[in-house]
């Protein structure tokens, strides 16, 4: 009977370990341990632990992406564009939830913003268009380097492991395009895009693993644990409280993982 239960937990740990590096943010044993001097260098100064209006609409734009709930879609955005969301930012991220969504959902969302956008413009409201990125992004050897710097400093140390090492071209592609052609784009805060990131995890069923991960990473990037308790009760004040619930309990393992870190 102990033999099977043992059995029955590498696998399902094995599987577990699986599905959080499809992500690129599952540590390999010898990195597990967050590196501080990392942490301080990325940690952003956080003034208050509660989370501004606008930034609370972002995981919200992201869970109702990730369902396809067009009409909920609508009105969030137009409740991010009046609290200071840009329309560049507002594009953003949404397209950077595809790479966690799929393509299909991103697109049909960049479509309803469009109607938002459009549809305000009618009604006289002339909304901020914010900026495009800064900085160029760069290209070939260059962008490798730096997705794979991005990467390691989200995900707390170098991600390489037996999965990685099984299919290689996976952590490549994390590198180069989400870590280096996504998450360059300066247009878009980190924080901002882990509280999306999060969002749509949170009001996706089965990928718990995932979700875990980027609660720490939001973390690492300067986020509170009081701020993102705070995000999965907005999920929750606004109808989905299974996504609230998945939210709280990632979080609650993502803290318990970094104590015994």
């Amino acid at each position: 009977m102990t033999h099977m239960k043992t059995a029955k937990h590498r696998k399902t740990s094995a599987l577990g370990t699986v599905v959080a590096l499809c992500l690129g943010l599952m540590l390999s044993p010898s990195h597990a341990a967050q590196n501080t001097e990392t942490s301080q260098t990325m940690a952003m100064q956080t003034t208050s632990d509660a989370l501004s209006t606008k930034q609370q609409l972002i995981p919200l734009i992201a869970a109702f992406m990730a369902t396809s709930d067009m009409p909920k879609l609508n009105v969030t955005l137009n409740q991010g564009l009046d609290a200071g969301l840009t329309v560049s930012e507002a594009k953003e991220i949404l397209v950077q939830l595809y790479a966690y969504v799929g393509f299909p959902k991103s697109l049909n969302a960049l479509g309803e913003l469009l109607r938002v956008v459009e549809a305000r413009e009618q009604r006289g409201i002339h909304d901020a268009p914010g900026n495009e990125p800064n900085r160029a992004i760069p290209t070939g050897d260059e962008l490798i380097a730096v997705g794979t710097a991005n990467q390691t400093k989200i995900a707390g140390g170098p991600v390489k492991n037996a999965v990685t090492d099984f299919a290689p071209v996976i952590n490549q592609y994390l590198q180069a395009h989400l870590f280096g052609d996504i998450f360059e784009r300066d247009n878009l805060d980190w924080q901002s895009r882990e509280l999306a990131t999060v969002g749509a995890l949170a009001a996706t069923p089965g990928v718990e693993a995932q979700l875990r991960s980027h609660m720490r990473a939001s973390m690492r990037v300067g986020l509170t644990s009081a701020q993102l308790r705070q995000l999965a009760q907005v999920l929750a004040d606004h109808g989905d409280k299974q996504a609230a619930e998945r939210a709280n309990e990632a979080l609650s393992q993502a803290l318990a993982a970094a104590t015994g870190d």
